[in-house]
């Protein structure tokens, strides 16, 4: 597979990615990432594994839909690895109704190839913020 192939699968995992989560498919985006997967957000300490992300997911689904929104900035890859830079932004709805929360930033992402060829997240650097800029959410 060439770089060119690489990057096109790993942007197609960062778009599954987000048509899961829009969706509120967990089973859908777990075989996206690694077993050992690790998520690191600011001031909180790291989410370590996919179990992990999973009862996280779950327990969000039923309080509140989550819609992300990305864009790819730059992918690099490197023999099996290969890292990403996104700019993100998530709307989480709660679903009984209230005010949307917006979070914004940037992401750091790396890809490990799995033995089977294809790509998936292994570690996240997530660098979202809250969204202040006094538009409406409704």
């Amino acid at each position: 597979m060439t770089h060119g192939n690489d990057e096109q699968a790993i942007r197609a995992v960062i778009a599954q990615w987000m048509d899961a989560t829009r969706l509120g498919n967990v089973d859908a985006v777990l075989p996206l990432m690694t077993e050992d997967v690790v998520f690191m957000v600011p001031g909180q300490p790291p989410m370590t594994g996919r179990d992990s992300f999973a009862a996280g997911m779950r327990g969000m689904a039923t309080t509140h839909r989550v819609m992300p929104d990305s864009v790819v900035e730059e992918v690099a890859v490197s023999g099996d690895m290969a890292y990403c830079r996104t700019r993100l932004e998530v709307r989480i709805e709660p679903l009984g109704g209230g005010a949307a929360v917006r979070r914004a930033g940037y992401t750091l992402s790396v890809f490990r190839r799995s033995a089977d060829g294809q790509w998936q997240l292994a570690r996240d650097a997530n660098l979202l913020a809250p969204v202040t800029d006094g538009m409406s959410d409704g």
